[in-house]
């Protein structure tokens, strides 16, 4: 083969390389395309704002798993013989103060055949979540620590006890005990409408005008499922 045939042969084998190559950037480029900014998303961290989806899991004082979006520690948990309560993904706003003192959410009971419940999650609890989202990126987990302006211990007497069919000499300090609180504790007397919901806590003292419920939690842990930019 002559100089200039292999000179031209060269030339074509580089031609085809490039060709390809164009051809796996394209294709590359139509990809991107087709998934729009959606990956972008995953990249980026949350903002204020956003929606975003959680998985979570709520700790008792003993470190105990009570309520979780996770089946695999919820079965885990009952295996073990260990109450404990399902729920579905929690949705909110980043950044955002929750507007209700109260927020229900549903959980599964397994006890008794199984039933499904209201819980009620206190807003500064929703509120420690939703700020510390911000940063955050999908699938990554954190411990949130949970603080109170105000005390979640409530002084129960005898009397008190009696109406919801509890004897107050079978308590003891670290006992569990599950009670209805209302989002309306006025209702009574502002004649208007309230809604219960669960809420479990700890018996921390016992005297003998009464025991005293803490309903206060420690932490969560919470895993980001998604997020949607605001």
């Amino acid at each position: 083969m002559g100089e200039k045939k292999r000179k031209e042969a060269a030339t074509n084998a580089w031609k085809k390389v490039l060709f390809v190559i164009a051809a796996v950037l394209f294709v590359v480029v139509m990809i991107v395309s087709s998934t729009g900014t959606q990956w972008i998303t995953g990249l980026a961290p949350i903002k204020a704002g956003d929606q975003v989806v959680l998985g979570y899991t709520l700790y008792d004082a003993m470190g105990t798993p009570f309520i979780t979006t996770s089946q695999p520690l919820f079965k885990q948990t009952l295996e073990k013989g260990q109450a404990i309560m399902y729920t579905k993904s929690l949705s909110l706003t980043a950044n955002r103060t929750a507007s209700q003192a109260l927020i229900p959410i549903d959980i599964y009971v397994p006890t008794n055949g199984g039933s499904w419940e209201q819980f009620g999650l206190n807003n500064q609890e929703i509120d420690a979540l939703s700020n510390s989202v911000v940063g955050m990126r999908t699938g990554e987990t954190k411990k949130v620590p949970f603080t109170y302006a105000e005390s979640m211990s409530n002084l129960y007497s005898a009397e008190d006890l009696a109406t919801v069919n509890l004897n107050m000499s079978s308590l003891s300090v670290g006992d569990s005990l599950t009670m209805g609180i209302s989002d309306n504790p006025n209702a009574s007397v502002s004649n208007s409408t309230a809604n219960i919901y669960l809420r479990f806590g700890d018996v921390t003292r016992k005297t003998d005008s009464g025991v005293v419920v803490d309903f206060g939690y420690p932490y969560a842990e919470i895993t980001v499922e998604s997020f949607t930019n605001s």
